[in-house]
């Protein structure tokens, strides 16, 4: 069984059930057209089960025989309190934390399931798809721009700004809420900026979120 569990950063466990993972596809328009990918008029929902996550610092260890694994570095919004149907300020004080999430994506898998017109979780819900950070109270990132990058052996690959969201946080929340509740220890994930790419052994990533969260891990 999985043995992931929500932390804080300074590793004091919270003790939230990690239910799902409800993720936004393309809430970028420039990784949307990096994949040539249309971009969409209203958030691109899917799910990630629970077995899909992962401590982020922990080695990635990439699926065998399924073709390229991809990076999408996103920032994760983990959830204090149910959303049922919610408003803005509804979900503004269900925000318990922020921390980063790698989105581990089976490329030529999903193109495959896309082009049959089939669902995507093969792609996306593996077992150790989500490698997920630590969280930091979402107090500490109280402004209205939350950046983020990656950096690849020392490269950086991607950079996020929240601000640069098709759908911003507290409303995709509350929009997610209107399709399927959200209870507390469920996290979303906010969606990808450009520079995604292929993971290879061997690989040393460094992730940052502000000057709140810095975190490595290597793929094995």
């Amino acid at each position: 069984m999985p043995d992931y569990q929500h932390h804080w950063k300074d590793s004091t466990p919270l003790h939230l059930p990690l239910g799902k993972i409800v993720c936004v596809g393309r809430n970028y328009a420039e990784h949307a057209r990096e994949l040539n990918n249309p971009v969409p008029d209203t958030p691109l929902l899917f799910i990630k089960p629970a077995t899909a996550a992962v401590h982020l610092t922990r080695p990635i260890e990439l699926p065998t025989g399924q073709g390229e694994v991809h990076f999408e570095t996103e920032l994760a919004v983990l959830i204090g309190r149910p959303l049922t149907r919610a408003s803005a300020s509804e979900v503004t004080d269900a925000i318990l934390g922020y921390g980063l999430a790698l989105d581990l994506t089976l490329r030529d898998v999903q193109s495959q399931l896309k082009q049959q017109g089939h669902p995507w979780e093969r792609a996306k819900g593996f077992d150790g798809a989500c490698p997920l950070s630590p969280f930091v109270p979402a107090s500490a990132l109280a402004g209205d721009n939350i950046h983020f990058t990656l950096d690849i052996d020392g490269e950086r690959r991607q950079t996020g700004e929240t601000r640069d969201m098709l759908n911003p946080i507290v409303p995709l929340i509350a929009h997610i809420s209107h399709s399927f509740s959200l209870l507390p220890g469920d996290v979303v994930l906010t969606g990808t900026p450009k520079g995604v790419g292929p993971l290879r052994a061997g690989q040393t990533l460094s992730l940052a979120l502000e000057d709140l969260l810095f975190l490595q891990t290597r793929v094995s």
